[in-house]
């Protein structure tokens, strides 16, 4: 069994839809969570009390993933209220799909402060402030490797993701530290639902091998694992967490 007890975990993006369902896993099994938020302080409030309604140990913690002095006020709040941190689940994350003729520079840069950019400096700040042995997993996509339309950017900054995380495992080896990205498939969040026909949704969830969307559980699961101890020997890895997604 999973056990997280005494751990302190940073989720970013952690106020809805996939990040709501990890601090909620990681909770469950025993780790004191700071809910990251962009905008959504309601909902982050609402998660933090819910976390705490069921006896875990939980703080909202404004940052903009998409600058740095944020992500260091981030790390130094986490600090100031648990004294350590031993899990980074680099959650927070941008999409917005359009074919090549109609990208923006506007949009580009988006992707890739808050996909790329953000997800590196916060590795940065954890091998910075992580206690030895922790662990960092980097949110990815199913969608890198596949040739879908109006995905270019999207998939190419989650491709610089993975990338990265690969070659920064020997970096956090030295200390102990794992870090490995998770690629999940279509998953049943309220964003990804939005503005999707029935049709549209039918068609993604043919799409794997069991014939429906993914849930935010099926995510939190397998980053549960790499965030335990059972995963130490388990680093610089990729993992589709996608149902055999097509």
């Amino acid at each position: 069994m999973t056990n997280l007890q005494g751990k302190v975990a940073i989720v970013t993006g952690a106020s809805r839809g996939i990040g709501s369902g990890i601090a909620k896993q990681l909770s469950a099994l025993g780790a004191s969570v700071v809910v990251n938020y962009g905008h959504s302080r309601q909902a982050a409030d609402k998660l933090v009390e819910e976390l705490r309604s069921n006896g875990g140990q939980a703080i909202a913690v404004a940052a903009d993933i998409s600058k740095l002095v944020d992500i260091q006020e981030l790390f130094a709040q986490t600090i100031a209220a648990y004294g350590k941190v031993d899990i980074l689940v680099n959650n927070a994350g941008y999409m917005s799909n359009h074919m090549i003729e109609h990208v923006t520079e506007e949009d580009f840069d988006k992707h890739f402060a808050i996909n790329v950019k953000g997800t590196y400096f916060a590795c940065q700040q954890a091998m910075r402030h992580m206690e030895d042995n922790g662990s960092i997993i980097n949110i990815s996509t199913s969608v890198v490797g596949n040739m879908f339309p109006a995905y270019s950017v999207y998939a190419g900054s989650k491709g610089a993701v993975e990338q990265f995380t690969r070659q920064l495992a020997k970096e956090f080896g030295a200390k102990g530290i794992t870090i490995n990205a998770i690629a999940p498939g279509p998953v049943r969040t309220e964003l990804f639902l939005q503005g999707k026909s029935d049709q549209q949704i039918e068609t993604l969830s043919s799409m794997n091998a069991f014939q429906r969307l993914g849930e935010p559980q099926d995510v939190a699961n397998v980053i549960a694992f790499l965030a335990s101890e059972q995963a130490s020997w388990v680093t610089g890895q990729t993992i589709r967490v996608n149902g055999g997604f097509i």
